[in-house]
């Protein structure tokens, strides 16, 4: 069921405000907006999806795939932004929502699953499944998988970005891997605020609520994430849950259990409850993408016999 569709990508500052995304390059996705600037770069392996005209990618994967940590992970959203004014580190949150209830179409074991998900990949998670417009959040403080602050000046910024452009190198395995750390001033503040400099130390400090409400997202700074994992698999539109001692791993076939929503990755602001950046995935016929083509073609042939008189008219 799973190659019927093709996988079109889009982010923006809201969930109307939107643009395609190109996935698998290092062509970064740009995004502007009153409460924050921020850049995007998609990666999924095996993908099975559109390119930003809306026709069928050749990018397959990415040289990102083939580096460590990342050889068995399965997708990686790596972005960055810089807010515009000051956010409670306790306010940011990132996940997915929906617009309508997805309650009846729930696999069997799902709670279990999500239990399983919470206690072993990310504690911090809370979610409301069952409600009329269902989400699954987390801090991104605890959420990120790599998390890196940034320097507050600009010009120093500016150095950063192209430090990490040569460090990448150029050609076609070119790809900026994001490290935990801070750059400039963004090391120190990072330290001053007490925060462990390892990925693992710093999504445990902030499962403390206490941590996330003393932490300030400042204006003006620029934060740098990364998110990935091998359990979502975009190519399958399967959630593949780990097995661990007793229990077996388990492999839930999403595409069997949707109902058309696509599936939106959030950052909002949970005290205004406004998105701040938004991802969004959505599945695509293959006979809307393939079979449009054909219909130019048909249309332009019927707009050139009736410029022309057609073929008839010719020999009259």
């Amino acid at each position: 069921m799973a190659d019927r569709y093709y996988l079109a990508v889009t982010a923006g500052p809201t969930y109307a405000d939107q643009k395609p995304v190109p996935v698998n390059t290092e062509e970064t996705t740009h995004i502007t907006s009153d409460k924050l600037t921020g850049s995007l770069n998609v990666r999924i392996q095996n993908f099975r999806g559109l390119d930003t005209a809306h026709k069928p990618s050749a990018l397959k994967t990415s040289p990102y795939f083939a580096q460590a940590p990342h050889t068995h992970d399965l997708y990686s959203l790596q972005f960055s932004f810089t807010p515009k004014e000051d956010i409670n580190g306790f306010d940011v949150v990132f996940g997915n929502d929906f617009d309508h209830p997805i309650r009846d179409k729930l696999p069997p074991g799902f709670q279990n699953a999500f239990n399983l998900v919470k206690w072993f990949i990310d504690p911090g998670m809370y979610a409301d499944v069952q409600a009329e417009e269902p989400y699954l959040y987390g801090p991104l403080l605890s959420s990120m998988n790599v998390w890196r602050v940034g320097p507050k000046d600009d010009g120093e910024q500016e150095g950063v970005e192209e430090a990490r452009n040569n460090a990448a190198g150029v050609g076609e395995e070119a790809v900026q891997v994001l490290e935990e750390g801070g750059d400039g001033d963004g090391e120190a503040a990072r330290k001053e605020a007490g925060i462990p400099g390892d990925a693992a130390g710093r999504k445990k400090w902030f499962l403390a609520e206490k941590h996330l409400k003393a932490f300030t997202f400042e204006a003006g700074r620029e934060y740098s994430n990364d998110f990935f994992n091998p359990y979502l698999d975009f190519n399958d539109f399967a959630l593949r849950l780990p097995g661990f001692s007793l229990i077996p791993g388990i492999t839930i076939p999403i595409i069997s259990y949707w109902d058309g929503q696509p599936l939106r990755y959030v950052m909002k602001n949970r005290a205004t409850d406004e998105a701040l950046f938004v991802i969004i995935f959505t599945l695509v016929p293959k006979e809307e993408v393939d079979g449009k083509g054909e219909d130019k073609a048909e249309e332009k042939t019927g707009e050139e016999q009736k410029h022309t008189g057609g073929a008839d008219d010719d020999l009259d």
